[in-house]
């Protein structure tokens, strides 16, 4: 499955472009949308730039991963928006977040709507509730149950 159209407009909506890096709100540095990995080998640190071609370029690029993973770990039937809703969460959150959740635990057993419930739980970072977050959340969830 790849992430439809509605899907990569919801992770650019909430991600935003940032064309210049910047430290998001745990201090990690990002730039683009969302991206937090080497560019072209190169750490992102701040005062690097890049085009917007590149910020597109990583954006497909993270789908990739992020879309075999979900496929991965996913062992049940997905529809379109589930599917899309998990890519957004995984894109944001990491692999890792996903693989070890109740989300997924809960998904895996059949429990689709116990499931959707856990993405409002994910509103956090560095310990405090973030009103981008919660409304991501919601937004993945709506999505979700679509």
């Amino acid at each position: 499955m790849q992430t439809s159209d509605k899907g990569i407009a919801l992770i650019k909506q909430f991600e935003g472009c940032k064309l210049t890096a910047y430290q998001d709100s745990v201090g990690v540095w990002t730039i683009g949308y969302g991206w937090t990995q080497p560019v072209d080998g190169k750490p992102i640190r701040g005062g690097m730039t890049i085009k917007q071609e590149t910020a597109e370029r990583l954006l497909k690029t993270g789908l990739v991963s992020y879309e075999n993973d979900v496929s991965r770990l996913v062992k049940v039937e997905l529809n379109q928006g589930q599917f899309d809703a998990l890519v957004s969460f995984t894109y944001n959150l990491g692999s890792r977040s996903l693989s070890t959740s109740t989300l997924l635990r809960k998904l895996n057993g059949g429990d689709y709507a116990g499931a959707a419930d856990e993405f409002l739980r994910w509103n956090k970072a560095g310990g405090k509730v973030l009103s981008g977050l919660t409304r991501r959340r919601e937004a993945e969830r709506a999505l979700f149950l679509s």
